[in-house]
């Protein structure tokens, strides 16, 4: 995790870039000038809650911001047959998680659907 300020302020741009604003916009949506703004992303100031708030409501991962750690995916965000996949894996051994795991990579790359043939 770096905390700096030119690592927090790198990874501001990135989200601001990541949800498609330029400074002006993000700015005015966040309740900051465009120069301080440009300070933040240039490592030169620290953003306040109240405005990472607002950036949260833009679609910002703060977390990432802050941290470096990206947002875990909400459980929710899992459909019931994805859940029970998963109930049956952490039932498992370790060995027996690694061949699901195998197994599930060649059925998924034999579909086209594996971020490793993308």
């Amino acid at each position: 995790m770096h905390l700096s300020k030119e690592a927090i302020g790198c990874r501001l741009q990135e989200e601001r870039k990541r949800i498609g604003l330029n400074q002006d916009v993000f700015a005015r949506e966040v309740g900051l000038g465009k120069r301080t703004l440009a300070g933040y992303e240039g490592g030169t100031g620290e953003i306040g809650a109240v405005a990472l708030a607002l950036a949260a409501e833009l679609g910002v991962d703060v977390l990432y911001v802050v941290t470096g750690e990206r947002k875990p995916q909400a459980a929710d965000s899992i459909n019931a047959a994805e859940a029970k996949v998963l109930e049956c894996y952490r039932a498992l051994p370790a060995a027996d998680q690694g061949v699901l795991e195998r197994t599930a990579a060649v059925l998924a790359e034999a579909a086209g659907r594996s971020k490793t043939t993308e």
